[in-house]
């Protein structure tokens, strides 16, 4: 199973190992080499139907099920001079925090449904259906993707929703972070440093 990610920015793709995948919404200890936690939100989908160069009109076929998430980097290793510090960021374990169960993709099309991220209760990324056209962004994520990358059933493809910003800085030891939408949690942890 890969996690496939579109970039915010300048569209390029990188694969995550299943490894970095939280499943189970477990607290994440930072390796000792880590001195800051830097986060980007997205939003995913589930593949459901294997597929190499997928056409847009045939996109919406080839997953069932959506939601949001965050994916983790640590940062020193993220800003490090070098085309390949994005993908040597992205294969800490533990890392893609992406919530099951999933929403319909529908739901994405709904008015007025909310996603709200937060640090310490502090609101520090939100987005609402009426904002966001998520099922446009999955599905040219899908199709572009599926250009470098054969999409296998039961893989996950995700785009960033904005750049990736520091989480926990040098000074923080730990921080508490939680996502709703539509009034539902889809995860609570702590990072901890």
């Amino acid at each position: 199973m890969n996690i496939t990610v579109r970039t915010y920015g300048p569209q390029s793709y990188i694969c995550r190992p299943d490894t970095t995948w939280e499943r189970e919404n477990r607290d994440f200890f930072s390796p000792d080499y880590v001195n800051e936690i830097w986060y980007s939100p997205v939003i995913f989908a589930r593949i459901s139907k294997a597929g190499k160069y997928i056409g847009g009109k045939f996109a919406s076929r080839y997953y069932d099920g959506m939601n949001f998430g965050i994916l983790l980097y640590p940062g020193e290793i993220l800003n490090s001079p070098g085309q390949e510090s994005l993908a040597a960021a992205s294969v800490l374990d533990h890392t893609s925090i992406l919530p099951f169960p999933l929403y319909q993709p529908v739901v994405f099309s709904s008015p007025g449904n909310i996603l709200s991220l937060k640090k310490n209760d502090s609101q520090i990324f939100g987005t609402s259906t009426d904002e966001l056209d998520g099922i446009g962004i999955i599905e040219d994520t899908i199709c572009n993707a599926s250009k470098i990358v054969s999409q296998r059933i039961g893989d996950l493809v995700a785009a960033e929703l904005s750049a990736p910003a520091m989480l926990v800085g040098k000074n923080e030891k730990k921080a508490r972070i939680s996502a709703s939408f539509c009034e539902n949690e889809l995860f609570g942890l702590s990072v901890i440093r």
